[in-house]
C-alpha cells in the first residue's frame, strides 16, 4: 500500500548540536523511504520538519518565528496533500509537547527526542486524517540505530555511542529533554563503524552528550577507551568525538592521542568557566586546576593538538573577578576555537532560580572582551601551521569563491586552496589532498596544493 507521503516534498530545518544533525539525516532517510523528496525551500515543501534545540532562548524565538511564517504560506501547485504539514521535534518538542499546538494551531505534528522512529507514522496520519498528532515519550528503551539515514556528506558520518546525560549541570536543560544516559553495546558500535568504512566513509565522529562516561550504565564503568580502540581497528581514516566532559576524561583516553594514528589531533573540552566558584555553582564537578592539568597531559601526549571549548559568560552571580579568572584561563590555554555564549535562563533548571542583578550591559561588555581574547588566541595558534603541509579532507568548493576547494585539516581547521586547472571541487570531494599553508588567519588557513 502506498504511503500518503508518496510523491510529496519535504524540507528540514535543524538547530543545535551534532546529535540533532544526525537525527536530521535519519529523518531524511525515513521520509525518502516513504517516497518523499527533499527540497531546499519551504515554498517548495509539502512537509516542513523542525529539529530543535532548547539550550538557549534564541532557539525558541527562531522556532516560533519560522513556524509562524508558514501559517499563510500557500501550498505548491501540484502537491498531493490538502495542506502543508508542519512538524516540530527535538528538544523543544520533548519539552513543550501539547503546548506547541495550543500556541501554534497550524502546527500538525509534535514528536520528542525518544520517538524519532514514530515520525513517519505521525506524518502519515496527519496527511490522511488531519488534526494534531502529538507523541512525546518520557523515555526510550531503544537506541533507534536501525533507522534509514541519508548522510549530508558521503565520506563523513556521525556515529552515536550514547544518548542522554546524567550530569545535571545547573544551567542545562539537556538531561530533562534527552533523558538519562544510555550507551550502545560496544559490538554494535564497532559493527556500524565497519559498515561505514565499507561504504567509503573516511571520517567518523563519535557522538554523545558525554562520550567519556560511555559504558557506565552497561558495564559498570566507563569504557570509552575501548570504543576508540574498536573503531580504530576498522581502519577508518579519521576519528573524532564530541562532547568530552573534563571530569570523566581519563589518562587512558588521553594516551590514545599518542598511540592511535587515526584519532585526529583535536579535542573539544568544554570549560564553561575559569572560576572555581562558578564551576561549583554550575555543578561541573571539576576545578580550574584539574582542567589545566588535563590540558597539560593532552599536550604532552599529542604536542600541537588543537583544542576548542565552550564558555558561558553571565552565569548568575558571576563577578568581575570570576570573569577575569575565565579570561585568564582562555589566554593560558590558547584555544584554536571557542564557542562563547551569554548565559540563557532555562525554566526547570536549578540556575533559573538563582538571583542575579548584574546589568545586561556589563555582561555584554565582558562577553566582548572574551571574544577578543578568543580571536587573539585562535589567530596565534594558527600561526604554528605556516609553512607546514596539511592533509586536507576536501568537502567541496568555497561558498565565496568556487575556484577554491575547502576542507578540514586533521586539527579540524578549515583550509582553502586553489583548485587545479580543469578539476572541480566535486571531483575532489571526499578525497585527501596535501596543502602547503602560506596564510594563517583567525578561523582558517590558506595554501596551495603540494606535490
Amino acid at each position: 500500500m502506498n504511503s500518503p507521503l508518496n510523491n510529496t516534498t519535504f524540507c528540514l530545518h535543524t538547530f543545535g548540536c551534532q546529535m540533532n544533525k544526525h537525527d536530521s539525516e535519519r529523518v531524511e532517510g525515513m521520509l525518502e523511504a516513504l517516497g518523499s523528496l527533499p527540497v531546499q525551500s519551504v515554498e517548495e515543501a509539502d512537509i516542513v520538519v523542525f529539529l530543535t534545540c532548547c539550550v538557549r532562548e534564541a532557539a525558541d524565538t527562531r522556532l516560533y518565528g519560522q513556524v509562524s511564517s508558514l501559517k499563510n504560506l500557500p501550498l505548491r501547485d501540484g502537491s498531493p496533500l490538502r495542506q502543508r504539514i508542519v512538524a516540530v521535534g527535538g528538544c523543544i518538542g520533548q519539552r513543550d509537547g501539547e503546548k506547541l499546538v495550543q500556541q501554534m494551531p497550524h502546527l500538525n505534528v509534535v514528536f520528542g527526542t525518544h520517538n524519532l522512529a514514530s515520525l513517519p507514522g505521525l506524518l502519515e496520519v496527519a496527511a490522511s486524517q488531519g488534526g494534531h498528532q502529538v507523541e512525546v515519550l518520557e523515555a526510550s528503551e531503544n537506541f533507534n540505530d536501525q533507522l534509514p539515514s541519508v548522510r549530508e556528506q558521503a565520506w563523513a558520518a556521525w556515529l552515536p555511542i550514547t544518548i542522554g546525560c546524567n550530569n545535571f549541570c545547573t544551567y542545562c536543560i539537556v538531561p530533562y529533554v534527552r533523558g538519562r544516559e544510555k550507551s550502545r553495546p560496544l559490538e554494535d558500535i564497532q559493527a556500524e563503524a565497519q559498515e561505514l568504512v565499507g561504504q567509503g566513509v573516511k571520517e567518523i565522529t563519535l557522538l554523545g552528550q558525554n562520550v567519556n562516561s560511555y559504558g557506565r550504565d552497561l558495564y559498570g564503568r566507563p569504557r570509552f577507551v575501548d570504543v576508540l580502540d574498536a573503531v580504530a581497528e576498522t581502519g577508518i581514516e579519521r576519528i573524532r568525538f564530541a562532547t568530552s566532559h573534563p571530569k570523566d576524561l581519563t589518562d587512558e583516553v588521553i594516551e590514545r592521542f599518542a598511540t592511535l594514528e587515526n584519532l585526529m589531533p583535536y579535542l573539544h573540552l568544554p570549560a564553561q568557566s575559569g572560576s572555581n566558584r562558578i564551576l561549583k555553582a554550575m555543578n561541573r564537578r571539576y576545578t580550574r586546576e584539574h582542567y589545566l592539568d588535563l590540558v597539560r597531559k593532552v599536550r604532552e601526549a599529542c604536542p600541537g593538538i588543537a583544542l576548542s571549548t565552550d564558555i558561558i559568560v553571565g552565569f548568575p552571580g558571576e563577578t568581575e573577578e570570576d570573569f577575569l579568572d575565565t579570561l585568564a584561563l582562555v589566554r593560558e590555554v590558547g584555544y584554536n576555537q571557542a564557542f562563547t555564549f551569554i548565559y540563557s535562563r532555562r525554566e526547570g533548571t536549578p540556575a533559573a532560580a538563582m538571583e542575579d542583578d548584574t546589568p545586561r550591559e556589563v555582561i555584554q561588555e565582558r562577553f566582548d572582551r572574551l571574544v577578543e581574547a578568543v580571536q587573539e588566541g585562535a589567530c596565534a595558534a594558527n600561526q604554528a601551521f605556516l609553512g607546514a603541509v596539511q592533509p586536507v579532507l576536501v568537502e567541496g568548493s568555497s561558498k565565496r569563491d568556487e575556484r577554491l576547494l575547502v576542507g578540514k585539516s586533521p586539527h579540524n581547521v578549515t583550509v582553502h586552496a586553489p583548485l587545479p586547472e580543469g578539476v572541480s571541487a566535486e571531483q575532489l570531494a571526499g578525497s585527501t589532498v596535501n596543502v602547503r599553508i602560506d596564510e594563517a588567519r583567525t578561523w582558517y588557513l590558506s595554501g596551495k596544493l603540494a606535490e
